[in-house]
This record gives structure tokens, sequence and C-alpha cells, in this order.
């Protein structure tokens, strides 16, 4: 059976998330691939080379409207017109995922943590909400869970692609957690795009502060989760394990902002996958 375009995305991403999802029934793993697949396009529109910038994002929250009018016009539009026919997954995430990649082609910098805070729940804790619809829960309070899951996973983001991010002209350090840990912008620019340079001081306790801070949203997402909803969350949970073990491994890398972007290798996402199984379902 030819694989649908979103699961072809998602397969071909590189996807930290796609071991979570393979644990889903086949209903939810449809619409998953479909919400991540629209996700990576609208993304791509902003960050890749030709990317097609506010046209692309226009364009494709017009097809939006017409899933939920039941009206798609292409191939990734009908299968997000399934997911969205078969789950109550809100309009207002598909709208908060755009807006927050429009940031991207107008906001170079973020001055405090609360700015940067409004851009990760737009690109991040948005998807977390419509995830859950998609997963499936009883309790409302797992909507906050879901939001600080976003946070924790779009900060660990934040960390590992430093160099990358800089490649585009972004930074998304708070610049007064630079100025707390006297770090000049032009210091961490530098290191990002040598990393062979001499390290400015302060750039390690900079970035040990930004990854507890990472740590502090993982921590409040687990406690934020209702057990009855808990097994629902397993994908969720499974993404959120992947990730702190990124993290984990860029630590113990020594925080690099340059050089090899830090990525775990397959077997260790499957196995980390496989370990979160007999946690969330019986506490082991």
């Amino acid at each position: 059976m030819t694989s649908s375009l979103a699961a072809r995305i998602t397969r071909t991403s590189g996807s930290n998330f796609y071991y979570a999802f393979r644990v889903l029934p086949a209903a939810k793993r449809r619409a998953i691939y479909a919400l991540y697949a629209f996700c990576r396009v609208v993304d791509d529109c902003v960050d890749e080379v030709g990317g097609e910038g506010e046209t692309g994002l226009s364009r494709w929250m017009a097809e939006v409207h017409r899933c939920y009018a039941g009206r798609p016009e292409t191939e990734l539009g009908r299968e997000l017109t399934e997911a969205v026919a078969q789950f109550p997954i809100p309009r207002s995430c598909f709208e908060q995922i755009v807006e927050g990649c429009r940031m991207d082609l107008a906001t170079r910098r973020y001055p405090t943590f609360a700015d940067l805070r409004v851009y990760c729940e737009r690109v991040a804790s948005a998807v977390g909400l419509a995830s859950i619809e998609i997963f499936g829960y009883e309790d409302p309070r797992t909507r906050d869970y879901a939001v600080e899951l976003g946070l924790a996973l779009q900060l660990t983001n934040v960390l590992r692609d430093v160099a990358d991010d800089v490649a585009r002209g972004r930074l998304y350090l708070p610049l007064e957690d630079l100025e707390r840990h006297g770090v000049s912008e032009g210091a961490l620019l530098q290191a990002a795009r040598d990393p062979r340079s001499p390290r400015p001081a302060g750039l390690r306790e900079l970035l040990s502060f930004e990854a507890e801070r990472a740590r502090s949203h993982y921590a409040r997402a687990e406690a934020l989760l209702p057990a009855r909803d808990r097994r629902s969350m397993l994908a969720a949970e499974i993404m959120g394990a992947v990730y702190r073990t990124l993290l984990d491994e860029w630590v113990r890398r020594g925080h690099p902002v340059g050089g090899e972007r830090t990525s775990l290798g397959k077997p260790r996402k499957i196995w980390t996958a496989l370990r979160t199984i007999p946690r969330v379902y019986w506490g082991l």
C-alpha cells in the first residue's frame, strides 16, 4: 500500500517524533502525520532557501479554512480534512502555528523570555493542544500539560539549533539572559559561527541556565499530567522522553552552540521510546 504524503513527509524529515507516532492506532497516526506535515510545510516557508514566506503562509492558512469547510485543494489538505473531521482540533491551533511561523519573518531577536514564550506557545504549544485532541483526553488539565510540554520541546530546539538559527539571522536566546550572564551578542554569534573560537566568559553559565529552564518545563508538564490521561498521552510522553534525552546529550557534549548539530541515533530513539512504555503504563 502506498503511504500518504503526510506519512512520507514525517518519515523522511528525520523527526524525533516519528517513533512516538508509531505507537498510535492507524486513524490517530494518519491524523498526527497530517498535523506534523502541515507544521513542516509552513515551517519550510520561512526557514528554507527559496521558501515562499508570507505568500506560502497565507496560501496554507487558506487551505486550512477550506479543510474545515470540507473543500481542500491539495493532497495534504485532503489528509488534514480527514483529521479535522474525525478529531475536534480547534482551527485556532492552526492559526497560532502559522502566526508563530510569521514571527520568524519579522522577529530576529527576543528581548525577554516573556517575548520568547509567546513564540514558543505559537509554534509548539499550539501543536501540543492540537495533538491531544487526536490522542484523546478526559481531564481539561491535560491542556495545561500540552502547553508546558510544548514549551519544553521548543526550548530544547532553541538550544540545539543555535548555529542553524544564527545562520538564518535569528537568535532566540533572550537578550536579557545574555546581559544577566555578561555575554555579548557579538561573542555568542562568533561562537555559533566558529566553534573553534574561544568561548566567551559566562557562556557556559548562560547555557546551563537555559537548559535548566527547559528542564523546569518538562518537570511542570510531568506534574500537570492527570493520572487518568497518562496512558492516552503515551505518544506525547515518548516525545518528551526523546527530547529530554536530546537535551541531556547536548549538555553532556558541553553545551555546543556551533559545529555539528546534536542528535540521537535511531537505536537510541527506539530504546528511549520502548523504555517509556512501562513507565507510562505501570510506573516502572
